[in-house]
């Protein structure tokens, strides 16, 4: 059976719950909610498993705070022996406008720790999914911002986002990723090609 490993990036604890820099713990949540799974606390992480069409997909939030997300994702790799081009990790993006998202199939961390720290361990081959969290900071307050909270307002903008975002998930499992990568990069809100 093949297997799929999907990471939702972010930082474990109640004083991080809803921060933008926890954007990808949002998705997997409502991915979860969607396909009536529940997270366990495992090594590394909350792993949740389900199947979509025989194929195995497990859930991963990892709980060894963002700059050291690749142990969570090379050791759940190894364990269930995954390949590396099943695995897409989703994080937040400051690059990208709030509500915004953009697919990739490999690539270079763009400054972001847990995908700097994954990248160190396994190298820029794997598919990412980079969600918009808007910049909207005065220089230098960088951190302050992505471990800031939503405001209900900001939640009801990101919302559509993680909505279209579980049906990458899936669209990733079910067609790969050159598929997914057709069909949602264009909805996600004209997003100037790199």
């Amino acid at each position: 059976m093949d297997k799929y490993l999907i990471v939702g990036l972010g930082n474990p604890g109640d004083e991080y719950a809803d921060t933008r820099h926890n954007t990808g713990y949002m998705v997997l949540d409502a991915f979860a909610k969607a396909s009536n799974i529940v997270f366990s606390d495992k090594r590394y992480g909350y792993v949740a498993e389900t199947s979509l069409k025989g194929r195995k997909v497990f859930l991963l939030k990892p709980t060894t705070y963002m700059n050291l997300s690749g142990n969570a994702v090379r050791y759940w790799l190894n364990k269930e022996n995954i390949d590396q081009k099943r695995l897409l990790v989703v994080s937040d993006e400051v690059a990208l406008p709030l509500g915004a998202f953009r697919l990739k199939a490999n690539g270079s961390n763009g400054g972001h720790n847990g995908l700097g720290h994954i990248q160190q361990l396994i190298g820029q081959d794997y598919a990412r999914l980079r969600m918009g969290i808007g910049n909207d900071f005065p220089k230098g307050m960088q951190i302050d911002w992505v471990l800031g909270h939503y405001s209900e307002e900001q939640q009801k903008i990101l919302q559509p986002a993680i909505d279209t975002a579980v049906e990458i998930i899936k669209s990733f499992v079910l067609a790969g990723i050159d598929i997914t990568m057709n069909q949602f990069n264009k909805l996600g809100k004209g997003v100037p090609h790199e």
